[in-house]
């Protein structure tokens, strides 16, 4: 759902709509793991929609950056519920066990669609998909299930709020892809709404 968002619009549209995950957090780990829930949670939820509400020009299915947004929250709602799972099974379980066998088991979900899938890689292609598998991929998902051994899903999430930062700051310098004012502005709601409510998730724990 990720890369499809960041495919259909952009890696900014793509990256902020991803960042409403620590939102959906707040709401589904008191609800999953059976601990107290934080009534402000409706506040910050309304934050994040009204920054959406600023990025999506007019809601178009077939405009690029509705599609863009709507994959995006796609993607914020699965990583929520798999760092919330996370949490759970990093407290019995290996982190690079725990890594090793969600990777597998993706991998083997997406057999059918890369054999039915028609395309073309060369080495340059292998090579990067190489490292974004296992760096940016394998390596970061067995860190951040490791740190979870420490801290709560919603404490995680306000580090990983920081993704869209730099990475449309990475985008900017290596695929020269300039954000709109409407996508920044949109975007600063998001993860002002996602940093306010996993730092005060973190106090009230």
């Amino acid at each position: 759902m990720f890369f499809k968002a960041i495919q259909v619009s952009s890696v900014a549209v793509g990256l902020l709509a991803y960042a409403s995950f620590p939102v959906f957090t707040v709401f589904l780990e008191p609800l999953l793991m059976r601990e107290r829930w934080d009534p402000a949670s409706l506040g910050y939820a309304f934050l994040c929609v009204l920054g959406l509400y600023l990025i999506i020009p007019g809601f178009d299915p077939s405009d690029a950056v509705v599609r863009g947004v709507l994959w995006g929250l796609g993607a914020g709602l699965t990583f929520s519920i798999l760092s919330v799972l996370n949490r759970v099974l990093a407290s019995r379980q290996s982190s690079l066990a725990v890594a090793f066998y969600q990777d597998l088991f993706a991998a083997i979900f997406l057999v059918p669609a890369v054999v039915r899938a028609d395309f073309a890689l060369s080495m340059r292609d292998l090579g990067l998909i190489a490292v974004l598998g296992v760096i940016f991929t394998a390596g970061a998902h067995t860190l951040f299930i490791d740190g979870m051994r420490e801290v709560r899903a919603r404490t995680a999430s306000i580090l990983s709020s920081l993704e869209p930062v730099y990475g449309i700051l990475l985008a900017l310098l290596f695929l020269k892809e300039s954000p709109s004012l409407r996508t920044v502005s949109g975007g600063a709601v998001v993860l002002a709404a996602a940093l306010v409510a996993t730092v005060r998730a973190r106090r009230t724990s």
